[in-house]
């Protein structure tokens, strides 16, 4: 791997990660149009901690007190039903769906989970289930034609039962394609849970299981041939410095606007990627074979 392929799959990275359209879909993708070699699954763990430690630092305030409200539920220093306290033990539920299937699938996830054909399926698939559940939520906060509003549920309201459902939706993401904001943004919405908390809460959600499946990973950074530490290390630091960026406008964007533009660019993406792969363009294992 070229440091220019480094840079710029770093740059995809940061760019798509916290977005409902699958950064795992678009590292390879990209490496697909450009010729370049699939970067793998571990080369897409690992710059994700890049990602991750952009989240621990734009939510370290949320982060520091569930952390140290769960530390003193164990003490008996915090009652469990705090919400904080209460937060910590729900992330720790929500990531065990996504280790389990992780861990399970880990071959499958590595190998023929990276078909483009089911990639573009699933950039589809997800697309319309996203679809659905904003308009579920928008309908939910103007009322619609001669219906009162229905309140939507905030994070303190986030239950074991709901917590494992966010879980679930997660671990579904580790199909290229699917996107781990977007699956668990759309579970959250379809719940009834408002846009900031279903975002807010993936993104806390999201941490464990990332930062593990990374460091799970760093053993096969070397291998193959094609990615080596220099380049995935560098790549990492770019996703972190864009993946804050997007962040920051991220949250602000879904407090005022629709997911919308994000499911007519995954439905575009995914019919264009079957007409590509249809007329043999592009081949559904384009740079696998080499590594």
């Amino acid at each position: 791997m070229s440091w220019l392929e480094s840079f710029i799959l770093g740059l995809v990275q940061g760019l798509t990660e916290f977005l409902p359209i699958s950064s795992s879909a678009h590292l390879r993708l990209t490496a697909a149009f450009a010729g370049w070699h699939d970067p793998g699954a571990a080369f897409t763990a690992i710059t994700q901690i890049g990602t991750e430690a952009a989240v621990l630092i734009y939510f370290r305030k949320d982060i520091g007190r569930i952390v140290s409200a769960w530390f003193g539920s164990l003490f008996g220093k915090v009652p469990r039903s705090d919400h904080d306290a209460k937060m910590g033990w729900l992330v720790i539920v929500g990531s065990i769906p996504i280790g389990v299937l992780g861990v399970t699938f880990k071959d499958q996830i590595e190998g023929p989970f990276r078909d483009l054909r089911l990639i573009a399926t699933t950039l589809i698939v997800m697309g319309v289930v996203l679809g659905i559940a904003d308009r579920l939520a928008a309908r939910d906060e103007t009322g619609g034609r001669h219906r009162a509003v229905r309140e939507r549920k905030g994070l303190k309201e986030l239950g074991v039962r709901d917590g494992l459902i966010y879980g679930v939706c997660q671990a579904m993401a580790l199909i290229p394609g699917v996107s781990r904001s977007g699956a668990t943004i759309s579970g959250g919405l379809l719940m009834g849970y408002t846009r900031e908390a279903a975002a807010r809460y993936s993104f806390l959600l999201a941490i464990p299981a990332v930062l593990a499946s990374g460091v799970f990973e760093l053993k096969d950074a070397g291998e193959g041939g094609h990615v080596s530490w220099g380049p995935t290390i560098f790549a990492t630091i770019v996703a972190f410095v864009v993946g804050y960026a997007v962040i920051a406008w991220f949250m602000k964007f879904i407090t005022t606007k629709s997911f919308m533009p994000f499911v007519y660019y995954r439905i575009l993406l995914g019919i264009v990627l079957f007409i590509l792969v249809g007329a043999g363009t592009l081949s559904p294992h384009a740079g696998e074979s080499a590594g």
